[in-house]
Order: structure tokens, then C-alpha cells, then sequence
């Protein structure tokens, strides 16, 4: 329990479902069992309304799905009628609609708006964009480091009103599993090298140019001292489901599984023998890839965003140019062909994330920066 307790209202226009939202809801949960008030606004379409409502959190439903008058007037209503310390965005729409009704509203001590920034697609360097993040926004948090220095270089900003905090995880739940009791849980077969990846299903998480790669491997009949047979899992739902389930039956898979959204990826990542997210953009420090990095995997992946953090290059992980299909094949046969380097990677990856990125942490850092920007308001 901190000095203040405090009363935290998060908005999110978004209607999607990504590390995004559940990175929200996860810090939500930690913040209330330290004595602090949270609330979410959202459309009541989105998906974390329902979600927010089944952990027990407070949600308000408020139309701020787009940028529009309606959803001005209704974030003005909700930050005048209501006694929040601090307002913290997440998507541009809602970061927006926030600091307008803020400023529409002189006179009054309103809540202090903090932006948290989730991914690393580029920022505008307008005038408006200045005025929101220098003058609008009491502090800002980043999900990683490099997201943090480019909007210090772009905007400008004050180095100690934005602060680096990734997303923390649990380390107990996220470690080392049996592989073989998991398969069997969920009826995979043992005899298979897997390859999987864990994320939301959009383009730029590059699971196209996974499929391919895994497909090249397959249909690599001069191998034959690989080791066996090579499968691929996806575990995820998103507007590209279909593309994809439509590029692994023309390539030919013969051992592939896309069982969609899990409530509970553990088992997954436990059946997994290698991880791979090859994301080519809007990347802060992926969810994912620290989860089946604490659960041991040996891991592929590029350095887009933030991913350098967690992921550095032959130590923690194999780091690939984005959207090198080459690459992304050269990487899973290296890690077929050599035990021992799955084993140090694996390993490696548990050490460095329990260090970097505990939900404990996360928490820390973020009751923090709250409470300073309460007492800057």
C-alpha cells in the first residue's frame, strides 16, 4: 500500500483484443490489490468491456470509439462528474478525447493525463502532437526503453516525464513445463518438432513469413539428419486468420495447428520446442515473447521496437532481419539441429526476463509515475 491511495480511470477506444488490453486489465488488477481505485471507459462493443467486467474491475460504458463530438462530450461528462486522480490513455482516439475534454474544461482540478504508449509506430511531429504530449499529458510511460528515446528525439519532450516501463509478468506461472505431459494434454503428438508463436493474428507479427519458412524447412528433402518431422502452431485470432489458414494449405503443412484464442497459453507454450515471432513493426517489448521466454523456450525473432530488450542477439535469443524468410528458416534449422543451443538460449532468456520484466516490477514503476503526476497536477 503507497502513502495516497488513488482513484485511476483507464480508457480504451480500441474494439480489437491484443497485449495491449490485456496489459491493461493484468496492471489494473495489481494496482486495485494495492489499495488503489481503478475504473475502465470503454465502448461497450470492445471487448475489454466484458472482459474487464469477468476479473472484477469497474467499467463505465462510453461511446469513444471514434473521434468525434459524441465521444468529446461524453469523456467531458465522465472526467466533470467524476473524482479521478489520474486519467491514463492507450490508444490515440482515447488519448485525444481525454485531453480535449480536459482542456474544454477550465477552472476545475481534473484528473492528471498520463499516456501510455504500447507500441512503436511513428509518432507526428505536428504541432498538435507536441502540444499533447509536452503540454496535455502530465507523464507518459513507454512499454520499452527505445520507445521512450525516440519520442524524447521526435517531440522533444522532457526526459523525466517519460518513463520506460514494460509489461511485467508473472514468473511463477510463466516458467519451465513438461513438454510431453502438455502434448498430451492437448493432443499433440510427441514425435514432432514444434515450432509456435503466440499473437494476436495481424499482418506486421509476421506469421506469413513464419508459414513459408516452416514449409521450406518441411519440403527440404535433402535433410534427412534433421531429426524427425517439423510442425507449426499458431495460437491467436485476429483479421488475418483466414489468409493464413489459406497460405498453410496451399504450402502443403502436414503437421499444423491453429487452435485460435486460449484462455490460458501455458500448455501451449510448454508443448512448444522452439518460439518464433517474427514481428516487422508496432512492436514495444511483445507479451509473448517474455512468456515463452520465462517458460524456457530457445526463441526467433527481429529487433522491431523494443524487442532488443528482451531479445539480445545469440544470447537470449536469434534475431532475424524482418520479413527475411531465409533467415527465419536458417534460424528454426539451427536450433533443430543443435540441442545444446536451444538448452543455453532457453535458459539465457528465463534468467534475463525474471530481471527485466516481473510483474512486480511493472507495478512499481507504474504506481510510481501516478503518483507523481498527482502531485504535478
Amino acid at each position: 500500500m503507497t502513502a495516497r491511495a488513488l482513484s485511476i480511470l483507464h480508457t480504451e477506444a480500441s474494439l480489437g483484443w491484443g497485449g495491449q488490453e490485456i496489459r491493461i486489465l493484468n496492471e489494473s488488477l495489481g494496482m486495485q490489490a494495492r489499495g488503489h481505485t481503478i475504473t475502465l471507459a470503454a465502448p461497450a462493443e470492445a471487448r475489454i468491456s466484458g472482459e474487464a467486467r469477468a476479473r472484477g474491475l469497474s467499467v463505465i460504458e462510453t461511446p469513444i470509439g471514434r473521434k468525434n463530438l459524441r465521444g468529446l462530450a461524453a469523456m467531458r461528462a465522465l472526467l466533470r462528474t467524476s473524482h479521478f486522480d489520474i486519467v491514463n490513455t492507450h490508444s490515440s482516439t482515447d488519448t485525444w478525447l481525454a485531453a480535449l475534454a480536459l482542456a474544454l474544461t477550465p477552472g476545475t482540478r481534473g484528473p492528471a493525463l498520463v499516456r501510455t504508449r504500447h507500441i512503436s509506430a511513428p509518432v507526428s511531429t505536428g504541432l498538435a502532437t507536441r502540444w499533447l504530449y509536452r503540454q496535455a499529458s502530465a507523464r507518459i510511460a513507454t512499454t520499452g526503453e527505445t520507445l521512450r528515446r525516440e519520442l524524447i528525439d521526435t517531440l522533444g519532450l522532457d526526459p523525466t516525464r517519460v518513463l520506460s516501463v514494460p509489461t511485467g509478468m508473472d514468473t511463477e506461472r510463466f516458467k519451465p513445463g513438461d513438454r510431453d505431459a502438455a502434448r498430451a494434454g492437448l493432443g499433440l503428438p510427441g514425435d514432432v518438432t514444434l515450432v509456435g508463436i503466440v499473437a494476436t493474428l495481424r499482418s506486421w507479427k509476421g506469421h506469413r513469413h513464419l508459414i513459408e519458412a516452416v514449409a521450406r524447412l518441411v519440403n527440404d528433402r535433402a535433410a534427412p539428419d534433421r531429426g524427425g518431422p517439423i510442425g507449426l502452431v499458431i495460437v491467436g485470432d485476429g483479421p488475418q486468420r483466414e489468409a493464413l489458414s489459406a497460405q498453410a494449405a496451399a504450402l502443403g503443412l502436414p503437421a499444423f495447428w491453429m487452435p485460435g484464442n486460449q484462455t490460458d497459453v501455458v500448455p501451449w507454450l510448454h508443448a512448444l520446442d522452439i518460439f518464433a515471432l517474427p514481428s516487422y513493426a508496432n512492436e514495444g517489448v511483445p507479451q509473448a515473447l517474455v512468456q515463452a521466454m520465462l517458460c524456457g523456450l530457445p526463441c526467433i525473432t527481429t529487433s522491431v521496437g523494443a524487442i532488443g530488450e528482451a531479445a539480445l542477439a545469440d544470447q537470449t535469443a536469434l534475431v532475424v532481419t524482418p520479413q527475411s524468410v531465409d533467415e527465419i528458416a536458417v534460424s528454426i534449422d539451427r536450433l533443430v539441429r543443435d540441442p545444446a543451443l536451444r538448452t543455453r538460449l532457453g535458459l539465457a532468456a528465463r534468467t534475463h526476463c525474471m530481471a527485466k520484466f516481473d510483474a512486480r516490477v511493472m507495478l512499481d514503476r507504474m504506481e510510481g509515475l501516478f503518483q507523481a503526476a498527482a502531485g504535478a497536477r
